[in-house]
């Protein structure tokens, strides 16, 4: 599909196939120039163009077509002239599908004490050796051609959830105003999400959604979550944003990533997904399974020549016991890392290839009870 020359959102680029009768819960087709994502999607985080411990092989081979890789932390290391030399980030790593990249909205966030922000865009250190970068809503588009990006997320302030109204009004607008420039500003980009912000205040969160979703963006995603508040005020704000954004164009929710979660997004009619936590649990040696999470490195796993779930048809399962995987992090063997991560991975995919199923089938509603049952029935050595 090629890029939109007048600023427009692409034609058909997404397509719902199925709803649930129950709830929100819809699959879909997002057409992007490297291939055709299945809705709902969960993307693995590639931060700085890997998935933590694994090839791009690895992760093709379990099944997922789109990752999402960082906006800030590529144009630090490699930097764009590595980025444009390569043909773009898929080809400095090899990777064959669609990459989503995030502005660098939330190292703004993340990285408070070292980035200052104004009507422009804002001036952030790098984390690496503390020199000073200035990043403009059209600065961060153009890094994404050079990494080329199949989704480019425009550059956005993300309130912490303390924040009280005055800072969230004025985090809105700077998200408004940028975002207006940043589709003035996407010729060359196939695909470009707007973002809603507002914090946990409703009336901002409406004003913000508003304004975004009347720019013709190809997909809204809903920002500002998973930023210290508890589940249940995320869940609310999902609530809330979820039925004001387009219905003919992908959903993306930001950052929130347990199986419950992914699934309490789909619910509510979210159609991408993405999180660190299936790799950055499993190097350090936590586990999802079907019957719960649990930490291989008890003692508990020490003698259990047993798979580390039954249910599981991963390579780790198949080939490895837990007594093995137990014995890998105590001895401190990269391995460990693979092998959990490899699992964590499988188990997440998974459950995105099931809940499309269960949408298709229309059982969507006893499809995610009965997994978030089993799910948080153990948490057994956690």
């Amino acid at each position: 599909m090629p890029p939109a020359s007048d600023g427009s959102a692409q034609e058909g680029a997404f397509r719902v196939t199925a709803r649930d009768s129950s709830s929100s819960a819809r699959s879909g087709l997002l057409t992007t120039p490297h291939g055709v994502i299945e809705t709902p999607a969960f993307m693995p985080v590639a931060t700085q163009g890997t998935v933590k411990a694994m090839t791009t092989e690895e992760v093709w081979d379990i099944g997922f077509r789109l990752i999402l890789a960082n906006t800030y932390h590529l144009y630090l290391r490699p930097g764009t002239e590595v980025l444009r030399a390569a043909g773009g980030l898929r080809g400095l790593m090899r990777w064959d599908g669609g990459i989503l990249t995030d502005s660098g909205g939330y190292q703004v966030f993340s990285l408070s004490a070292i980035r200052k922000i104004t009507d422009e865009g804002v001036m952030i250190r790098s984390y690496i050796d503390g020199s000073p970068h200035d990043f403009t809503p059209e600065k961060v588009l153009d890094i994404q051609r050079a990494i080329g990006s199949d989704v480019a997320m425009v550059l956005d302030v993300c309130p912490p959830h303390e924040a009280e109204h005055r800072e969230v009004a004025r985090a809105v607008d700077l998200t408004i105003d940028w975002a207006a420039r940043s589709a003035e500003s996407r010729e060359g980009i196939p695909l470009v999400f707007g973002i809603v912000q507002g914090g946990s205040f409703d009336d901002e969160r409406r004003r913000c959604a508003e304004s975004i979703c009347a720019m013709g963006f190809d997909g809204h995603a809903i920002g500002g979550v998973s930023v210290g508040e508890p589940s249940e005020e995320a869940f609310r704000i999902v609530d809330l944003t979820a039925p004001l954004l387009p219905a003919d164009r992908p959903r993306y929710l930001m950052g929130m990533g347990t199986p419950e979660d992914i699934l309490n997004g789909i619910e509510r009619g979210v159609d991408m997904f993405d999180c660190v936590l299936p790799t950055r649990l499993g190097r350090n040696g936590s586990l999802y399974t079907w019957r719960g999470r649990v930490n291989v490195k008890n003692a508990r796993f020490a003698d259990d020549l047993s798979p580390i779930d039954s249910e599981c048809d991963c390579p780790t399962c198949q080939r490895y016991s837990a007594a093995y995987l137990r014995h890998l992090y105590k001895a401190e063997e990269i391995l460990a890392a693979r092998l959990a991560t490899m699992h964590n991975l499988w188990l997440y995919h998974t459950l995105i290839v099931r809940a499309r199923q269960a949408i298709a089938e229309g059982r969507f509603a006893a499809f995610k009870a009965a997994t978030v049952s089993a799910l948080s029935s153990s948490v057994n050595g956690d």
